[in-house]
Order: structure tokens, then sequence, then C-alpha cells
């Protein structure tokens, strides 16, 4: 990448075939009032590429303050990700369906989903999640819930979350609250990192 900035726009349905043009690795149909942020960075990744999906009604319509992709993003980066973008979803079967297909598609090391795991009938991204999932890693998920419940994250706790692998892609689900997601990403990152680095090696 030649620039170092930030672009964001939500798409109508003819503009969600040109994601690629605005995340610069990635083609999809994406439905109306999806939200899309690409962050392009200048340092090299050192854990691989990955790609935030917020599971929101309000922060797919804009809402700034139920955005928390800039919490994940930070998080990721820190933990050595270099963050393609984030997507935010509504909390619809096929809109978040649709999001991690393209994360997958565009060829990231990582996924997180952020939102929409809870037990409400408007919680569907493990459902969603299960349609693209390959294998299941139910060791990461159940370690997320566990930790998280012992942070005092109880969105963490109860999540019906999953975590597994599309492809060469690790997808994770994690809760919504910022609490769930510090927890859930200082808990991931280790874990992530080993399921990448050997997913890697059968690339290879």
């Amino acid at each position: 990448m030649n620039e170092t900035g930030s672009r964001s726009a939500t798409l109508n349905g003819r503009d969600g075939r040109h994601l690629a043009s605005i995340l610069g690795h990635m083609t999809t149909d994406l439905p109306v009032g999806t939200t899309v942020s690409g962050m392009e960075l200048e340092a090299a990744p050192v854990s691989g590429r990955a790609l935030v999906v917020i599971v929101d009604d309000r922060a797919a319509h804009g809402d700034d303050k139920a955005a928390t992709g800039p919490l994940v993003t930070e998080l990721l980066t820190e933990a050595g990700f270099l963050v393609d973008g984030v997507v935010a979803v509504s909390n619809d079967e096929v809109a978040v369906r649709n999001a991690l297909n393209t994360a997958v598609i565009g060829g990231v090391d990582l996924v997180v989903s952020v939102g929409g795991t809870g037990v409400s009938p408007r919680d569907v991204a493990p459902d969603a999640t299960a349609d693209v999932l390959d294998r299941e890693i139910p060791g990461i998920s159940e370690a997320l819930r566990s930790s998280g419940l012992a942070a005092g994250a109880l969105d963490a706790g109860l999540s019906r979350g999953l975590v597994g692998v599309s492809g060469s892609t690790l997808v994770v689900n994690l809760a919504g609250s910022r609490a769930a997601i510090r927890d859930g990403m200082a808990t991931l990152t280790p874990l992530a990192s080993q399921v990448i680095g050997e997913l890697s090696s059968l690339d290879g």
C-alpha cells in the first residue's frame, strides 16, 4: 500500500461490489447500510492480516457511539496484525455471513466479529459463522467464555460465539462489551498466533 490514511463509506448494493477498491483486497456484494472503514498502515504485519466485523444495528447505520471497531483495531495492531479494515453490519444472518465470507475470500489470516453472540433472537453471529466454518475449534471458544466470566464480562461468559477455520482463515466471534473485547483479545492473541502459524505452514 502506497498511502497512509483511513477511509469510510456506507455502501449501497452497487457499491458493495467495489469493496476491493475500499479495502484493497476483497470483493463481495454487501447489504444496503453496511458501513466499511479501511485502515492503511505503513508497518508490515508481524502476526498476519486481519479484518474486523462489528455486528450491531446502530454501528451499521453510522452511529459512532456504538462503534467498538477502533478498540479492536488497536488491540489487533498491538498484537502485530495489519488490520485491513472494519466492516459494520446489522444483526442479520445474511449480512454477517457475507461479511465473513468476504474476509475469507480476501485471504486475511484472522477475522474477528464483535457482537451478536447472545441469546436473543437478534443475536445471529454464531449462526452465520457456523455456515462459514470448515472446522470448529471449541477449545478457543471455551477459553474465551471462561476467561471472560472470570474477568466479570458476563456477556462473554454467556456468549454462544464460535471459533474455527474457514479455508486458511481463523474466524472468531467475540461478545460486544468493551470488557469482553479486552479480555477476549488478551486470551485470543497467543492462541490465534499458534493457529495461524499452523495454517501458514500447510499453505507453504
